[in-house]
C-alpha cells in the first residue's frame, strides 16, 4: 500500500527506513483512513540508536551548556516559523482542531526557549561553603517515551531539558502522531545538534521499550501515559537502576463552592475539559457542586456544553474535534453503560456520534454511584460525573476518593475556604478559580498512583543531571 507521508526514523544524523522496511499506518480520526505510514524500527535500529548515543555523549556533555542552550533557542525560533504546517500535521493525526495545535507548538517553542535561556545557569555549580562545591554533571542517556495526546509540547518537555543539560537522548515518538516528533528533530538537526545526540524511533512500543530498558547504556526513563504501562516500564528500569520520571494518569476533580461565580466557572470548566476532546490526564472529570446551587449548575452547564460545536478538525468553527482513535471510543461506551447500569442518569451525550469518524460527543453524568468504573478508572475522553456535596470536607473526601493524584481545580470567593482546599486537596497541582496547563517555567509531578519525578522548571532540569559533592580542604579566605 503506497501512502501520501512516510516518516522515517532518525539514528546518528540520518533519515533513514526501519532495516527491514517495516511501517505501520497513520489513521486520521477523522475520516477512518490511513492518512500516513511510521517505519517500524527493528532490534538493529534500535542497537545502531543506543550506540549513536552513548558515542555522542561525551562531546555534547563537554560542550559548553551556553552552546547547548544556543542551540535550543535557535530550534524554538525555527519551530516558530513553521507552526502554521505543523498544526495542520498534528490535527489531521490526532484529531484536534487546528487552534488547538497551534497553542500545543507555542508552548512548544516557549519550553525549547526557556530550558536553552536558562541552560547555563542551571549547569552551573553551586558553592555549600568554602570546602564543598556541587558540580552538575549530565546523567547519561535518556530514554523518551511520548504519547499521542500532546506530542509536541510533551517531547519539548522531556528533550529540552535533558539536551540542556548534557544528555543524548532516545526519542520514542507516538506512532499515531509521529508529526510532532518529526517537526521537533528536524528543527534540532536544523540548529545544529551534533549526529548521534537526538536519535528518534517508531514501532512496536512494548519491544522498543523492552529492548532500551534493558542496555546499560540508558541512565534515565521518562515517560507520560497510563499508570499500568508506566509501572511495567518502572519495573523493568529496575533490573538496570535506571532513573524514572513518569507522569500518568489522572481523575482530576472540580469542586464549585456555593459562593463560586459560574459565568466564570462552567466556561473555564468546559473549555479546559473538552480540549482535545477530553483525552488528557489533566482535565477535570469530576465535578462536586455545593448543594444549593446544584440544580442551576446542572442546568446551565448542559446548556452550554450543548453548545459546543463537534466537527472536522480543520474547520475553524469547529470547538472539539474527534477522539484519536477506536480505543477511545470503545472506553466511553462501556464507561457509560456500566454507570448508568448501576444507576447513573445521561444529562448530554452518551452515544457515538452516527457519522464517520471517531466522534464521541460532550457527555455529561449525574446520580452515578459511587462504585460505577467512571469514578475509578481514569475516562481519558469526553465524559463528566456531576455530583452534589453538603459541606466542605465531604467535598474534599469524594476529590481526594481516588488512586489518582495529578491535577485538582477549585472555584470560590472565600478565603478560608481556599485555604481548606489548597491544604486538604491532595494532587500534584491545584489551580484556583481557573484552569490552565503547566507553563515551561514550573515544575509538574503527580502524587498517588499519578507517578513520581518532575518535568519542568528547574525540579524538571535537574532530573536530567547527578549531582557531585567536591569536598576540597581550602585555606581560610
Amino acid at each position: 500500500m503506497s501512502y501520501t507521508k512516510s516518516h522515517q526514523l532518525f539514528i546518528n544524523g540520518v533519515w533513514r527506513d526501519a532495516r527491514d522496511q517495516t511501517v505501520l499506518p497513520v489513521i486520521s480520526p477523522a475520516t477512518e483512513q490511513a492518512a500516513a505510514s511510521v517505519a517500524s524500527a527493528t532490534a538493529q535500529d534500535l542497537e545502531d540508536a543506543l550506540a549513536a548515543a552513548q558515542q555522542s555523549g561525551q562531546a555534547w556533555a563537554s560542550l559548553p551548556a551556553n552552546r547547548r542552550g544556543a542551540i535550543l533557542i535557535k530550534t524554538s525560533r525555527i519551530l516558530a516559523e513553521k507552526i502554521a504546517t505543523a498544526a495542520r500535521d498534528l490535527s489531521n493525526e490526532q484529531g484536534k482542531t487546528v487552534a488547538e495545535a497551534t497553542g500545543e507548538y507555542k508552548r512548544t517553542v516557549e519550553t525549547f526557549e526557556w530550558n536553552g535561556a536558562h541552560a547555563e545557569r542551571l549547569c552551573a555549580p553551586s558553592e555549600i561553603d568554602q570546602n564543598r562545591t556541587i558540580k552538575l554533571e549530565p546523567a547519561g542517556v535518556v530514554a523518551a517515551f511520548t504519547p499521542w495526546n500532546y506530542p509536541a509540547v510533551l517531547i519539548a518537555r522531556k528533550l529540552a531539558p535533558a539536551l540542556a543539560a548534557g544528555c543524548t537522548v532516545i526519542l520514542k515518538g507516538a506512532e499515531e502522531t509521529p508529526s510532532a516528533a518529526v517537526h521537533i528533530v528536524e528543527a534540532l538537526q536544523e540548529a545544529g545538534v551534533p549526529d548521534g545526540v537526538v536519535n528518534l524511533v517508531f514501532g512496536v512500543p512494548a519491544e522498543i521499550s523492552s529492548h532500551l530498558l534493558a542496555s546499560p547504556i540508558v541512565k534515565i526513563l521518562t515517560f507520560t501515559g497510563s499508570t499500568a504501562v508506566g509501572k511495567h516500564l518502572a519495573k523493568t528500569a529496575a533490573e538496570n537502576l535506571q532513573r524514572c520520571i513518569l507522569e500518568l494518569g489522572g481523575h482530576s476533580p472540580v469542586i464549585v463552592c456555593e459562593d463560586a461565580d459560574l459565568d466564570t466557572a462552567i466556561p473555564a470548566i468546559l473549555k479546559y475539559k473538552f480540549e482535545c476532546a477530553g483525552q488528557s490526564c489533566n482535565a477535570p472529570s469530576r465535578i462536586l457542586v455545593a448543594r444549593a446551587i446544584y440544580d442551576d449548575f446542572v442546568f446551565r452547564i448542559k446548556v452550554a456544553a450543548g453548545r459546543i460545536k463537534i466537527g472536522a478538525p480543520d474547520d475553524a468553527t469547529t470547538e472539539m474535534g474527534p477522539m484519536a482513535n477506536i480505543r477511545g471510543i470503545e472506553a466511553m461506551q462501556r464507561l457509560v453503560k456500566d454507570a448508568v447500569d448501576r444507576g447513573a442518569h445521561i444529562e448530554l451525550g452518551g452515544a457515538r456520534l452516527a457519522q464517520k469518524g471517531f466522534y464521541w460527543p460532550p457527555t455529561l453524568l449525574t446520580g452515578v454511584p459511587t462504585d460505577a468504573k467512571v469514578l475509578h478508572e481514569e475516562p481519558f475522553g469526553p465524559i463528566l460525573t456531576i455530583a452534589p456535596f453538603d459541606d466542605l470536607q465531604q467535598a474534599i473526601n469524594e476529590a481526594n476518593a481516588t488512586e489518582y493524584g495529578l491535577a485538582a481545580y477549585f472555584f470560590t470567593g472565600n478565603a478560608e475556604t481556599k485555604k481548606a482546599l489548597v491544604n486538604g486537596l491532595s494532587a500534584g497541582a491545584v489551580s484556583v478559580n481557573f484552569l490552565k496547563g503547566v507553563s515551561a517555567d514550573s515544575p509538574y509531578g503527580g502524587v498517588k498512583q499519578s507517578g513520581y519525578g518532575y518535568e519542568g522548571g528547574e525540579p524538571g532540569f535537574r532530573s536530567f543531571q547527578n549531582l557531585k559533592l567536591i569536598n576540597e580542604l581550602r585555606s581560610p579566605r
